[in-house]
């Protein structure tokens, strides 16, 4: 859906959509903050927001330990859904959209927290360049799936009956990925997904994964950034 761009072209895009969508955020609201490095720059510019408008009692939920220090850095106040169990509003990033705003997420790692977010939140702003534009998900990329260690095996068995090329995740050390609860996560390249309801549901079915990376119906609005400027999108 779009040509290639320098790394430099879609950092500038990102930081556009999350200029963007940070100015959705006011005075007392609960924000949940996802994870990775649009959610980083969302992060900064939040803080930058604050400090510059002087916006006061906004408490923010992060939703992995690395953006929980990113949101100590820039002088963020932090919660959890244990004492704010209902969220205003919640920014996150995304590895994959369609054209009904459905999402693959995960690429982080942090997909268990981030659909937990999502699902306490009112409203979900989900901020991208133009190259995460897709016809359909799974064309860009896999789809992760954290499992049990105890299920790795038997649920990448599944997977790859289900149609998928599955591989186990590994860190930039090339050790075994663990995700912050102790999990693993099965990345599976099914290629452009035909129903992603129908796989969502086989794979929730299944004793042992824990979550899965399709994001459904859950995204508000999405804004991309991209060569023409921003754009939003609405389901």
């Amino acid at each position: 859906m779009s040509r290639e761009f320098s790394s430099t072209e879609i950092l500038n895009f990102k930081h556009l959509a999350a200029e963007r969508a940070v100015d959705f955020i006011n005075s007392g609201m609960v924000v949940g903050l996802g994870s990775g490095s649009t959610a980083k720059i969302v992060i900064e510019c939040l803080g930058k927001r604050i400090i510059k408008e002087k916006l006061t009692n906004i408490i923010v939920i992060p939703t992995s330990k690395e953006s929980e220090r990113e949101a100590l850095r820039n002088g963020l106040m932090l919660s959890t859904l244990i004492d704010n169990p209902r969220i205003d509003l919640t920014i996150d990033g995304a590895d994959e959209v369609d054209l009904d705003l459905n999402l693959i997420k995960g690429g982080g790692g942090a997909l268990f927290r981030e659909k937990i977010i999502a699902d306490s939140s009112a409203e979900v702003i989900i901020v991208v360049d133009e190259t995460k534009l897709s016809f359909s998900l799974g064309k860009l990329c896999p789809v992760p799936v954290e499992v049990h260690p105890l299920a790795v095996r038997s649920m990448g068995e599944f997977i790859r009956e289900l149609g998928a090329v599955v591989s186990l995740r590994e860190d930039s050390k090339g050790n075994v990925f663990k995700t912050e609860q102790g999990n693993n996560i099965l990345d599976c390249r099914f290629g452009p997904i035909e129903d992603p309801h129908e796989l969502a549901r086989k794979l929730s079915m299944k004793p042992g994964v824990i979550e899965h990376g399709l994001f459904l119906n859950m995204a508000s609005i999405v804004i991309v950034g991209g060569k023409e400027g921003i754009r939003h999108l609405k389901r």
